[in-house]
């Protein structure tokens, strides 16, 4: 029967049977269609067979589509086939065609195809499929009696048995679609966009296209057809598995080496872990015994000076007691005896005499009384030596130079309330709007990807704004300045990160806003220096140099610039206290024959070129980097409004 007229069923190629008409306008069996759309028979209710689409010109319907008999048409395909040639003689029962929907269940084992369709590629039998994997099964057979599908139609996004494959091979309308070995999940094979298939390549952002995707966003691209790049890629595939082989011997040895170096590590930090305590008992030992030896020599020193002291008492004593007896012996002699009196007078005058002259006075001086001020004296250099040491080892580098004796004018400066050195270490948010300065977005220097709100607030965009032309304005980095520039004095800014990747610091005025994107971006040239937040970890940028911060996110970050000590320093603000991310500041010159502090290649960036930015007027600095970033410029108290004006 010539299913080619107008009155003819694209599905099944036969005289239109209870006509449907979609609303793209296209007519078909409802049998058919309810065999193409699972679960969208006559109640039209959308089921899990997912969005339906024309199997014609694929326009997809909504969910709630009902399928209804054309009354109208049904009527005219009855006038003719009553009167005149029509699609086939005799009335419109006698020549039924099997419809597409199966009939009760077949055996599963043996299913056949109508006699009319030629012979369909062999379903997977259940048994061809792997252990334990449920194939794919038939979405036009009935619910429980499903059998394996042979073939998946990208374009009615459904799966067919041989029995309901016919439509497909029989069918003009219906040859176009692309069929390929059953997916279970036919929606990964659809453009998440547009819901249709993907049918093309796109060899220039390497992606898989629809037919929107292809003559909308990718119009002018090298297209080619999926299978054409398959072969294409099928023949590269030995040299790429081969390069994935050689890098992956390679990741193995740089594996084998990195685990290596972990051992190596680990041993190294046990044996110089055992080396310190080591040193330490030594030098515990070395300690243990100079308090040894200034212990005994206080013992010795009062030893020697208490058997001088205690021999001259003896004597003082042995000769006050004489003369007491030789005075009492005196005393008892009588009146008459005058032989006894010239010989007792006589002996209480040479016991007199013997002990005439001064006694020994105190000592001027105790020698041993020294041992605590050399002791004081090895307890100041050994604080000292282990200060500077440990400063050392983190890599601050401290100057000997500040290693000083309490009382000298560095400590009475660093004690002053008002000296800007407090700033390194916590202090109250209060302290720094003393040096509050209020930032104005200058809009002259605004990228022309960056949407200003006010003088405050800034976004990054996708379209570009239409901002007149300047020769401050950033060309290649999503940048801008404050209004204003700082040349002397300390000035103190906060800034809210609200979204996005965002760079805080400062710039110079006179670096080009034409330079390129790598040299031009905030921190990445002499001219500037800046704090980043990558979305995931603070760190801080100078010269084209990274040194990351151990910091957790603060939306408020508060950036204080202090001229006389040539410094910046970036602050987390939280609950009106100060937490100091990072202070970047030139080290000083240490004397020579110090023994240097482990290489830091930021400081040393810092060391050779920081100070060298104060040489020139400055500008807070913005930098958005991704393309949602937003930030705006903290309110600080009115009060700073005043600090202001009076400067």
């Amino acid at each position: 029967m010539d299913g080619s007229g107008p009155f003819s069923c694209p599905i099944c190629l036969e005289p239109l049977r209870e006509p449907v008409t979609l609303p793209c306008g296209h007519n078909f069996c409802l049998a058919c269609l309810g065999a193409l759309w699972p679960h969208r028979g006559a109640g039209g209710a959308g089921g899990p067979g997912g969005t339906a689409r024309c199997p014609l010109c694929q326009e997809p319907f909504p969910d709630g589509l009902q399928l209804r008999k054309n009354h109208t048409l049904s009527e005219l395909l009855q006038l003719r086939q009553g009167s005149g040639p029509g699609p086939g003689p005799g009335p419109a029962p006698t020549p039924t065609p099997t419809p597409p929907a199966p009939a009760p269940a077949p055996e599963p084992a043996t299913p056949s195809a109508p006699p009319s369709a030629p012979e369909p590629s062999a379903p997977c039998a259940p048994e061809s499929w792997p252990p334990g994997e449920e194939p794919v099964r038939c979405d036009a057979c009935p619910e429980g009696a499903a059998l394996p599908a042979a073939l998946s139609c990208l374009s009615c996004l459904a799966s067919f048995c041989p029995a309901h494959l016919g439509p497909h091979e029989r069918s003009p309308a219906l040859r176009g679609h692309r069929l390929v070995p059953p997916l279970r999940r036919l929606e990964e094979s659809l453009c998440p966009r547009h819901l249709r298939p993907l049918e093309r390549y796109c060899r220039a952002e390497r992606v898989c296209l629809c037919a929107a995707c292809a003559a909308q966003e990718h119009r002018g691209h090298e297209l080619v057809p999926l299978e054409q790049e398959r072969a294409l890629q099928e023949a590269e595939q030995p040299k790429v598995l081969s390069a994935v082989e050689d890098r992956m011997d390679e990741l193995g040895a740089s594996i084998a080496q990195s685990r290596r170096t972990v051992a190596l590590i680990k041993s190294a930090a046990v044996a110089e872990r055992e080396r310190v305590s080591r040193l330490f008992a030594e030098a515990a030992a070395v300690l243990q015994e100079f308090q040894s030896e200034v212990l005994g020599f206080i013992d010795e020193g009062e030893a020697a000076m208490l058997g001088r002291s205690q021999g001259d008492l003896r004597r003082q004593e042995e000769q006050r007691s004489r003369l007491s007896r030789a005075r009492h012996n005196l005393s008892q002699v009588p009146e008459a005896d005058s032989v006894s009196f010239l010989q007792e007078l006589l002996a209480l005058r040479l016991a007199l005499e013997e002990g005439c002259g001064p006694g020994p006075g105190p000592p001027r001086e105790l020698s041993f009384t020294k041992s605590s001020q050399a002791v004081r004296a090895v307890r100041a250099v050994l604080a000292a030596a282990c200060s500077s040491q440990w400063e050392q080892l983190r890599g601050l580098g401290v100057d000997e130079d500040e290693l000083q004796k309490p009382g000298t004018e560095a400590d009475a400066e660093s004690q002053d309330p008002d000296s800007t050195n407090n700033l390194e270490s916590e202090a109250p948010r209060d302290y720094f709007l003393k040096f509050a300065y209020i930032v104005d977005l200058d809009s002259d220097t605004a990228d022309k990807f960056l949407q200003l709100f006010g003088t405050k607030g800034v976004k990054r965009v996708l379209c570009p704004i239409n901002y007149p032309e300047s020769p401050t304005r950033f060309t290649h980095c999503e940048q801008v300045l404050g209004e204003g520039a700082l040349d002397r004095g300390t000035y103190y800014w906060e800034v809210e990160i609200i979204e996005g990747w965002v760079s805080v610091g400062v710039m110079a005025e006179d670096f080009s806003p034409q330079e390129p994107y790598d040299r031009g971006r905030l921190g990445r040239n002499a001219y500037s220096c800046c704090l980043q937040w990558n979305g995931r970890s603070f760190s801080v940028w100078f010269h084209g140099q990274e040194a990351p911060l151990p910091h957790p996110f603060s939306p408020t970050v508060g950036v204080c610039l202090e001229y006389a000590d040539r410094a910046l320093a970036f602050y987390a603000v939280r609950d009106g206290k100060m937490s100091l991310l990072r202070r970047l500041r030139a080290s000083r010159a240490r004397r020579s024959g110090t023994p240097a502090s482990p290489v830091d290649p930021f400081q040393s960036r810092l060391d050779s070129h920081f100070a060298g930015l104060f040489t020139r007027r400055l500008k807070p600095a913005f930098f958005l980097e991704s393309v949602d970033a937003h930030l705006q410029i903290g309110p600080l108290k009115k009060s700073c409004i005043s600090v202001l004006k009076r400067r």
